[in-house]
């Protein structure tokens, strides 16, 4: 269970922390290239798949998607509530992500969102109606939701970039946390809001945290639930990359384009490996290591790889 900080408190709405963003959403240019609704000299690119907003308050609208040169962009778009998600938008994160997995032409994805806000958290006020609660439903609830969101970030088989451009508080910290790579914007700051609330960490909080600061440094983000900067969350390990508000996007689209034109499987597998080499001992590591060399052997971007080399070229990858 985890309650978005309210506007008006966890985060601030207003004030010298603020964290402060361009409002709307991220749409492909041209290839390669994202631009907001009204930037001149930015026509969108046509040959970009992006999918149909439909009614203001569709899901399709309040999460918006489009791939653009092999990049599934996926972007957050509830600004009025600093992006708090329902479990309707969660659905849909689930599915997208799923669907860059098992779609070919699709080779890294982003996430990002519109506003001064990343992610506030989980909106409990859209979740279904429920009877009355006995034991067991909260964390039924919690393996049914949050943690299947974070567990579809991990086991995407595509790499991917959180693109931070604000707040991302409890849910929201944790999602940006569960990418492979983690951009944030200077106004972003990232809140373990759950001790505000009295609550326990979840959504993957207690897993996560440790494995990127250490045990101490988590406890110690949980136990007050501080705001930690942009600046701060990269002295600690949290994000790989402070860039300026302005260039959030375009450092974005760099990242990603660059792993779009990656071995694809190779990074995949690769992905796999690192993850799961926290959880094993060497010997079960090593072994994973070599089976997965075995079957990336077999794929053409390895062979294209090795080729490459031996005739001194630069190498041509399409993610087979």
């Amino acid at each position: 269970m985890t309650p978005s900080p309210s506007p008006r408190s966890d985060p601030p709405a207003t004030g010298p922390d603020s964290p402060v963003t361009p409002a709307g959403p991220l749409t492909p240019a041209r290839p390669g290239e994202l631009s907001r609704p009204g930037q001149p000299g930015k026509p969108v690119d046509r040959t970009a798949r992006l999918d149909s907003p439909g009614p203001a308050d569709s899901v399709p609208s309040l999460v918006l998607h489009a791939t653009d040169n092999g990049v599934s962009w996926i972007t957050l778009n509830r600004p009025e509530v600093m992006n708090a998600i329902t479990w309707e938008q969660r659905e849909r994160l689930i599915g997208l992500l799923a669907a860059a997995s098992a779609d070919p032409d699709v080779r890294a994805v982003v996430i990002t969102a519109t506003g001064r806000g990343f992610c506030a958290g989980a909106d409990l006020r859209g979740s279904p109606s429920a009877g009355e609660r006995v034991a067991g439903d909260v964390a039924r609830m919690i393996r049914g939701g949050a943690q299947r969101l974070i567990t579809a970030v991990l086991d995407c088989e595509k790499p991917v970039i959180a693109a931070v451009n604000g707040t991302a508080a409890g849910l929201g910290a944790h999602l940006a946390l569960a990418c492979d790579l983690v951009l944030a914007a200077e106004s972003a700051r990232f809140i373990e809001v759950f001790v505000r609330r009295g609550l326990v960490p979840d959504g993957g909080g207690a897993y996560l945290l440790p494995r990127l600061i250490g045990p101490q440094r988590a406890k110690e983000l949980m136990f007050f639930g501080d705001a930690v900067p942009a600046a701060e969350a990269a002295r600690l390990g949290l994000v790989n990359r402070v860039v300026p508000d302005g260039e959030l996007a375009k450092t974005a689209r760099e990242w990603a384009e660059r792993l779009a034109a990656g071995p694809t499987r190779a990074l995949a597998l690769t992905k796999q490996l690192v993850n799961a080499s926290l959880d094993t001992d060497r010997a079960t590591a090593f072994t994973a290591e070599a089976t997965a060399q075995e079957i990336n052997m077999t794929t053409a971007d390895a062979r294209e790889g090795v080729s490459s080399f031996v005739e001194r070229r630069t190498p041509t990858y399409r993610g087979r």
